[in-house]
């Protein structure tokens, strides 16, 4: 094991000083490789240290202007200080250098969606899923932009995706209860929000849409 993997497993196993040692011996045996300077930066910014790690992951690009996980490093940095702006242009240049990894898409897929734009955000997030069919938190997030966007047949499939994955989840229950709920599916609607505060009791949303849906079911003839 060389010793960018030594530290990478050491920085994985949190031991966060034998980590940047080991980093700073691979980058002073190999000033010009960007590698080191990526894996540094990537430990600074789990240290909180977000000035230096973009100064490193800027030297790793200045080195290699085609060092994708530079970019993908920096659009994690900038996602994190939500300047979602810079951080989509990273993570869309990551992938545009060859960066097919489905969390790259989901990122940016989720700086659209922090901007509110989830209409932008449906092709990157159902890349993200497309490349790892079996992360929930991929199909929940796609399946919120799709619900956002208005889009509530596609929205309805992937919630319920969502709990072939997991059955004790709770926000696709109440998602799914919402979308019950606008088509006056009143009864299906209740089911799903009481399956949510089920699963969590302090589910507020859920709470107040089981209120709605029993004032729906006092009004109206039950559908």
């Amino acid at each position: 094991m060389d010793k960018n993997q030594q530290a990478i497993t050491l920085l994985n196993e949190k031991k966060y000083e034998e980590a940047a040692k080991l980093f700073n011996e691979v980058i002073e045996e190999s000033p010009k490789d960007p590698l080191g300077y990526i894996n540094f930066g990537n430990l600074l910014m789990q240290l909180n240290e977000m000035e230096r790690a973009e100064r490193f992951l800027k030297r790793a690009i200045e080195l290699d202007e085609k060092a994708a996980t530079a970019y993908y490093g920096l659009g994690n940095l900038y996602f994190d200080q939500e300047d979602f702006g810079k951080a989509q242009q990273s993570f869309l240049k990551a992938i545009e250098l060859g960066l097919e990894e489905a969390d790259a898409y989901f990122m940016l897929g989720m700086c659209f969606r922090n901007q509110e734009q989830w209409k932008l955000s449906l092709p990157y997030l159902l890349r993200a899923t497309e490349l790892d069919s079996q992360d929930e938190s991929y199909l929940f997030q796609y399946g919120l932009s799709l619900a956002q966007g208005e889009i509530l047949d596609e929205a309805q499939k992937t919630f319920e995706k969502v709990l072939e994955l997991n059955n004790e989840h709770s926000d696709a229950y109440y998602n799914l209860g919402v979308i019950a709920l606008f088509h006056e599916k009143t009864k299906q609607a209740l089911n799903h929000f009481e399956k949510a505060l089920e699963l969590q009791p302090d589910h507020v949303l859920a709470a107040n849409g089981k209120e709605i849906a029993l004032q729906y079911m006092e009004q109206f003839d039950d559908k």
